[in-house]
């Protein structure tokens, strides 16, 4: 019994020692894989393809567009925020989410960005859009990293999410929000999978300024149309920004759904409402008109028709409305809460969402 004894226990030693080691082992690889995942200098290749340095992790971050804006505060990057864009005091989601960032040196648009008030915040990156490739150069010159982002896709947000979180080290958080954008879209397709041509509503969704113009193949919000269930009532105009068309290209498009949009950049709704198009005489005759279809998207908040870490709140809301019988306005109501709650950090008012 004594030997038995002995030769048990040397075996658990052994097995003891191999298991500890084992776990040591993989204690080691995890920090290995968390201490490798970002280092710098680091170098990341932005979305118009130009290779940017950054020698340390960025602390003081400028906004020069407020979808990046937007992201930063997805991805938990507020406290490092130093400049923002134009009228971020009517931003309600900042108001909502991050009200500090409503104090931010002002550096312009993307139409007139301010390099001075830039300069002076100093930071050591600017996120900037495509359209400010020069003022992108000229930081370079100074020694100043910037990234070009061109989020006009569920494609190309994702990719936006990716470069900020890896130039940032925020990618876990970049990775968390990917993965609900990821979850929400299959969601979605697999929801929409049954609906052949004929179950498709055609949509005509409008700019912020005037129900005569509309969204064409190439933009944004044509992509939630489509991932929604729906037919594009502008898919066959060339272009990819908000596109003027006539009341005869109107009637000769005869949507089935007219959506107004959220406006871009300020609490209150576009300049036109659902009782201005209900009651347009020379709208009579369109279907969507006949049917009361016509619907405005959620003010408040976002943007949801812009590519926004929220524009998937825009996919779902599209979603509903189109297709009440797949998806149901109490589970629009729950899945933003939740999303508000996880990336934002605020729970909106049920009462705030209904229709």
């Amino acid at each position: 019994m004594k030997k038995f004894l002995a030769a048990l226990l040397a075996t658990l030693t052994v097995f003891s020692l191999v298991a500890c080691g084992a776990n040591k082992q993989s204690d080691t690889n995890e920090q290995q894989e968390v201490s490798a995942e970002i280092s710098y200098p680091l170098t990341v290749t932005d979305m118009a393809g130009r290779e940017v340095t950054l020698s340390a992790e960025p602390q003081k971050i400028v906004s020069g567009y407020y979808i990046s804006s937007s992201a930063c505060i997805a991805l938990g990057l507020t406290d490092r925020m130093v400049g923002v864009e134009d009228k971020s005091d009517k931003r309600p989601i900042y108001k909502k989410a991050a009200p500090e960032l409503m104090e931010l040196p002002n550096v312009g648009s993307a139409k007139a960005f301010d390099m001075e008030t830039c300069l002076a915040a100093e930071p050591d990156l600017v996120i900037l859009p495509m359209k400010q490739k020069d003022t992108a150069a000229a930081l370079e010159e100074l020694g100043i990293p910037a990234l070009l982002v061109l989020p006009e896709s569920h494609e190309q947000i994702i990719e936006m999410f990716t470069l900020i979180g890896k130039a940032t080290n925020s990618v876990t958080k970049a990775d968390a929000l990917i993965k609900y954008y990821n979850d929400k879209l299959t969601e979605v397709e697999n929801l929409t999978a049954k609906l052949n041509d004929a179950d498709k509503p055609v949509v005509m969704i409008g700019g912020t300024g005037s129900y005569l113009t509309t969204a064409p193949a190439q933009m944004y919000q044509a992509s939630l149309i489509a991932a929604a269930g729906g037919i594009n009532a502008g898919k066959d105009i060339e272009g990819n920004s908000w596109t003027e068309i006539s009341y005869e290209q109107l009637l000769a498009m005869n949507p089935d759904v007219i959506v107004i949009p959220t406006n871009n950049f300020a609490t209150a709704a576009p300049d036109y409402t659902v009782d201005d198009v209900l009651n347009d005489s020379q709208l009579a005759e369109l279907t969507a008109v006949k049917n009361g279809a016509v619907y405005q998207m959620t003010t408040g908040f976002e943007a949801w028709d812009s590519p926004t870490p929220s524009g998937i709140l825009g996919t779902l809301w599209m979603l509903k409305t189109l297709h009440s019988e797949l998806y149901s306005n109490e589970q629009f109501i729950a899945d933003v809460q939740d999303f508000y709650q996880t990336f934002y950090g605020f729970t909106p008012a049920a009462e705030a969402l209904a229709d």
